[in-house]
């Protein structure tokens, strides 16, 4: 029992027994995942901006609401192409010797989760007016606002970004409102997150539970199941809204839309499939359905529901007329 009543030998062995344990259970487990799991070839390494973005997005706490991890199961497909690998996480290293923020997976989606967000919302005019004030894009957004991260000049420099807020949200107050250097380190973050394509053959993991396809008439969309009203809500509606009125000096509507209504289908397509700069008026519209890999089903379905909502009353198409101008576009290109 002497051992147990000397505090010297006691204390002693307790530490060398849990410096012992943390190398077995800790430090060499580390290092073993650093050796085994390399960041995929595809993979971009954040910018300076970016990397400035990120601690702004630990600083704000947007953590907090938002994930950064696709789950194998079939309601995440949405968030990626894939399900997340231990590789997509491989590059990230630490903030500085104190701060292990390495990875922002988070626990909690209040808001969507962000691993392939810069895919599908590149948009810098909308991560914009979304950063100054969520309720300008989303009514429902429970998202905090940032109005610290822009300033109000009378006379914007060339210079600077100018940010297209509809009066309603100015507050009566004079001026353009300008984004400051911290919103476009935030920005820049946020499209840097994008899932790195897998190399060679690699197959990427299968979503499981999956759900079982309805037909045509439950769908509301296409042959193939394609579902218009899902597409645009998906992906469409952050910049035209659920009433396709737009955002008037923002996005624009398409509601009574020439280009929804009319006859030129190219047009419409082309739009849809590699976007549109109608700059100063609106901001620039990014090419959507390259970037999310449309089918000619889904454009076709997409451009169906636009063109009989809102009033409108524009022709419908099909998936071999949409096919045809794409493979047109692509010949052009």
């Amino acid at each position: 029992m002497e051992f147990f009543n000397n505090h010297t030998k006691l204390f002693t062995t307790a530490f060398l027994f849990f410096l012992v344990l943390t190398l077995f259970v800790v430090i060499i487990p580390a290092i073993s995942n650093q050796q085994n799991n390399a960041p995929l070839p595809n993979a971009v390494p954040l910018s300076e901006d970016a990397r400035k973005g990120k601690e702004l997005f630990i600083a704000n706490g947007c953590v907090a609401c938002h994930t950064q991890q696709v789950r194998n199961i079939d309601m995440d497909s949405r968030w990626g192409k894939r399900p997340g690998i231990a590789a997509d996480y491989a590059d990230m290293k630490r903030m500085d010797v104190w701060r292990n923020t390495a990875t922002l997976a988070g626990t909690e989606r209040t808001g969507p989760d962000l691993t392939d967000v810069g895919n599908r919302q590149p948009s810098l005019d909308w991560n914009l007016v979304h950063l100054y004030n969520p309720r300008i894009v989303v009514k429902e957004s429970v998202m905090p606002a940032y109005p610290w991260l822009f300033e109000r000049k009378a006379m914007p420099a060339d210079s600077d970004v100018v940010v297209n807020v509809p009066e309603a949200f100015l507050g009566g107050k004079p001026g353009k409102v300008v984004a400051g250097q911290e919103a476009l380190q935030l920005v820049a973050y946020l499209q840097s997150l994008k899932q790195a394509e897998l190399p060679g053959e690699s197959r990427a993991p299968e979503f499981l539970y999956k759900k079982v396809v309805k037909s045509t008439e439950e769908s509301g969309g296409s042959e193939s199941g394609a579902n218009g009203a899902l597409l645009y809500t998906n992906n469409c509606q952050a910049c035209h809204q659920a009433d396709g009125q737009g955002l008037p000096g923002a996005f624009p509507p398409l509601a009574n839309s020439e280009v929804v209504n009319g006859d030129d289908l190219s047009l419409y397509i082309d739009i849809i499939m590699n976007g549109y700069d109608a700059r100063p008026e609106y901001g620039a519209m990014p090419g959507v359905g390259t970037m999310m890999g449309f089918t000619a089903d889904e454009v076709a379905a997409i451009i169906n529901h636009e063109r009989t909502s809102w009033g409108n009353q524009g022709k419908e198409v099909t998936a071999e007329e949409v096919q045809e101008i794409i493979n047109m576009l692509e010949a052009e290109k």
